[in-house]
């Protein structure tokens, strides 16, 4: 068991902000890993933080899924997915107490037992696991905080007096189906909620219950594990459920757990039955005030391997645990997979070396998504396993094909699709191993649009079995409501209706500028795409208007989806959704965040090497530096202290951030800021590669879009200088990297060098191409004008201007200086 410095175990009931907390404490670190313990809840917690920092910086790994950008910096999981072999500063786990579920609770206790953080660790769950915490982690802090609402017992109801807003929850699908039924005929309609659902079918339930289009949902316990829904109510359909071995009681935890559900922050919730179902007086109590009898023992496995023959990795997975507190799992689907292709006469004989016997072992940890019979998985894996080790060494083309092309078929009821869903899932899987196939990422976007086809059908088969056309039935009659904003003529129909309306030329040209998005199954499939596209399917527009303030735009397949606004700083822009105003709360949500995403990487794009830049420097003075440097967009930052520029110019090692003659602190990393480096100008420093891409391109366009806030120029600038507009702001100029400088706007870094060069003297007037724009710019040998410096004709050239500029420029930038 590793050594740990610090350790802690967040425990309590739900709603009491854990995950919550994690999320955000691992953003308080350089670098981080999160395990949850559902794949929903995993893409829940990955779309909240992309929404927050951007996509590049975060990966996203589950059993069938895979986004790792090229250098991502946090890490959401599932906990069996969860890659330990990389460190990361901080590490948590969520959901501990599943440690006691005789089919995961090995791989929770296993993070438990062995996983760390460099400088943090966390473990959440329940208070039930304090005992076993204290236990096998004695060095652990132990923290616990009360739940943020009220959850109050409602006892038993029927379907129809349940208020809106409820959850029912049953333990099998044909409870789950027969109760949306009851809801559709008495209440309109129901969302429903699987653990067997895709996140893409799930979404589009939770998105209907969460915008009112419906006010029940009917679920399985997969609500139970973190899933942030507005609920306020939980019914509990059954108290008995089958645990994949036996029809069993719930648990008093259990039951806690799913009715935790109820109330969300600070709203109250309360739980209940629907009728006949009644929960003992003793077990409501519990619930209502968290007392549980601790979990006293958890399941483990020995992780330490023997792959040296067949026999001796069977008795490796059966070793005696190392405490009195943990104890063997009955029965595990892998190990059991082992023991069936370990008797096989084909297999057998192919699992002799170490290597092959690691394949057999990662192809029996293949899941059983569509758990129907044993045998029939124990088959696959033989024929997956009996190619992996066959003359080729991958899986035949041909034949996945075939197996894949069977189930790309979006027809049949509800549990024909779930099935087939379950069956991609195991094709999704494989296509993640590396090398077990060719062409692996054809393999998995094809996999990936069967799922999403066979989602969007399943989601369609749910409204049309469980949501009563036209909406929510009324139970009770209402009064007539007095006309609102809605029924008042939308932007198109004032030129149908009222053509010569004073608002109709606006509602035109609003029409024009915001295309509507067509409803029904069209517009789901529209949603589904935009909050799923990859960057690349989105631009940014730095419109200036007449006033010459930005009105920045998101485009999605050339149409305005979006504005940007300016956040609480320059660094985190906030979005606006426009023109999508016949979409849901939860359409509007999900496209919000994937936007939030976007604009965000885009600030990356602008700073982020100066971002990297400040975790390889030590000193407060530098990383002060660099931190105002990335807060200005790269530019403008007042005069700082000399050996805090030497620091951060030296931030990747001795050689890259010399001096350089002629300027009075050294560059900035090459590594850190793509080529360039940063050197003192006339308002301070300025990072030079990050200044020196923005020369009328998208990074350009980008930093005068979060410039906005002051009157930009209608165009980026492009080159070294450009001539100033009339009342042009310093502000704005400043987001693009250009310092006012007389009648002219000048590039910061190359301002920079004409005043070391006409300070220093010809021989120290710099190389070509130090000016980026100026590129053609003369070397030291250039004629030397009054003073030493280089003359007016060569600066000209430096500066992209007539050379009788060239002395109001140089008074300007020298008189900043001097102030």
């Amino acid at each position: 068991m590793p050594d740990a410095s610090r350790i802690t175990a967040l425990l309590g009931p739900t709603n009491t902000g854990k995950t919550h907390r994690a999320v955000t404490r691992m953003l308080e670190h350089d670098s981080g890993m999160i395990g949850l313990p559902l794949r929903l809840l995993a893409r829940e917690v990955y779309d909240r933080i992309t929404a927050s920092i951007g996509e590049a910086r975060v990966a996203l790994v589950t059993g069938e899924e895979k986004r790792v950008p090229r250098r991502p910096d946090y890490w959401v999981c599932t906990v069996e997915a969860m890659p330990v072999d990389i460190e990361v500063d901080f590490f948590a786990v969520d959901e501990i107490q599943l440690a006691a579920d005789d089919q995961r609770g090995h791989v929770f206790t296993e993070r438990m037992l062995n996983g760390r953080g460099r400088k943090e660790t966390w473990f959440l769950g329940a208070s039930t696991m304090r005992p076993l915490v204290n236990e096998l982690l004695p060095t652990a802090q132990i923290a616990e905080h009360p739940r943020f609402s009220k959850l109050s017992f409602a006892g038993a109801d029927k379907i129809g007096r349940l208020p809106p807003k409820s959850a029912l929850v049953g333990f099998s699908a044909q409870q789950v189906y027969e109760t949306a039924e009851r809801v559709r005929r008495l209440r309109g309609g129901a969302a429903v909620v699987l653990g067997a659902l895709s996140p893409r079918t799930r979404n589009a339930q939770v998105a209907m219950f969460q915008a009112g289009e419906v006010d029940y949902l009917v679920a399985t316990d997969a609500i139970g594990m973190g899933l942030n829904l507005d609920i306020h109510h939980v019914g509990f359909l059954s108290l008995r459920k089958f645990d994949g071995r036996e029809v069993r009681a719930l648990e008093d935890a259990e039951m806690a757990q799913i009715a935790g559900r109820a109330g969300r922050h600070l709203t109250d919730g309360s739980f209940g039955t629907v009728l006949p179902q009644t929960i003992p007086t003793h077990v409501a109590l519990a619930i209502e005030e968290h007392r549980f009898a601790p979990v006293s023992r958890l399941f483990w496995r020995n992780a330490d391997l023997d792959m040296s023959s067949l026999g001796a990795l069977q008795m490796s997975l059966r070793a005696p645990p190392p405490s009195r507190r943990l104890r063997l799992p009955p029965w595990a689907e892998d190990s059991a997979a082992l023991t069936r292709l370990a008797d096989d006469e084909k297999i057998a004989p192919r699992a002799r070396s170490e290597e092959a016997l690691r394949l057999l072992w990662d192809v029996c940890k293949i899941p059983d998504y569509r758990k129907l019979l044993f045998e029939s998985h124990v088959g696959l894996l033989a024929e997956v396993y009996l190619q992996l080790t066959g003359p080729k060494g991958v899986l035949d083309r041909d034949w996945v094909a075939g197996r894949v092309q069977e189930i790309d078929d979006p027809s049949g009821d509800l549990d024909t699709l779930l099935t087939r869903i379950a069956s991609i899932r195991t094709w999704t899987y494989i296509s993640h191993r590396p090398g077990w196939v060719t062409g692996p990422q054809e393999f998995q976007e094809q996999t990936r649009a069967i799922e999403d086809r066979l989602s969007d059908a399943l989601h369609e088969r749910l409204v049309q079995r469980f949501v009563e056309k036209g909406g929510k039935r009324r139970v009770q009659p209402s009064k007539p409501r007095p006309r609102s904003r809605a029924a008042t003529p939308t932007a198109p129909e004032y030129e149908d209706r009222q053509p010569h309306h004073p608002f109709a030329g606006l509602s035109a040209l609003r029409a024009a500028m915001f295309p509507p998005v067509e409803k029904g199954p069209a517009k789901d499939e529209w949603v589904e795409s935009v909050a799923t596209a990859p960057h690349e399917a989105f631009s940014l527009s730095a419109i200036a208007e007449g006033n010459g303030r930005p009105a920045p735009r998101i485009y999605f397949d050339d149409q305005a989806i979006g504005i940007l606004l300016r956040g609480t700083s320059l660094l985190l822009p906030e979005v606006r959704i426009v023109g999508l105003s016949e979409l849901g709360a939860g359409a509007r949500s999900r496209i919000g965040r994937r936007l939030l995403a976007f604009a965000r990487d885009a600030i990356d794009a602008l700073v982020g090497p100066l971002r990297r830049a400040q975790r390889e420097v030590s000193s407060a003075t530098a990383k002060g530096l660099l931190y105002r440097l990335e807060g200005g967009l790269g530019t403008d930052v007042p005069v700082i202290p000399e050996a805090a520029e030497a620091e951060a110019g030296g931030a990747v090692g001795a050689g890259e951030g010399r001096r350089e003659r002629g300027c009075r602190c050294p560059r900035v990393s090459r590594r850190c800021c793509g080529g360039g480096g940063g050197r003192r100008e006339a308002r301070g420093v300025g990072a030079k590669g990050v200044l020196a891409g923005r020369d009328g391109g998208e990074a350009g366009d980008r930093a005068g879009v979060f410039g906005q806030g002051a009157r930009l120029p209608l165009r980026p600038p492009a080159g070294p200088s450009i001539p100033l507009p009339r009342g042009a702001e310093a502000a704005a100029y400043a987001a693009l990297g250009y310092v006012l400088a007389g009648r002219r706007a000048v590039r910061a870094d190359v301002a920079d060098r004409v005043m070391a060069a006409r300070a220093g003297g010809a021989g120290e007037a710099g190389g070509a191409g130090e000016a980026g724009g100026a590129g053609e710019a003369g070397g030291p040998g250039e004629a030397g004008g009054a003073g030493g410096g280089p003359e007016d004709s060569v600066l000209a050239r430096w500066l992209s201007c007539s050379p009788r500029d060239v002395p109001f420029i140089v008074e300007a930038l020298l008189g900043r200086a001097g102030a």
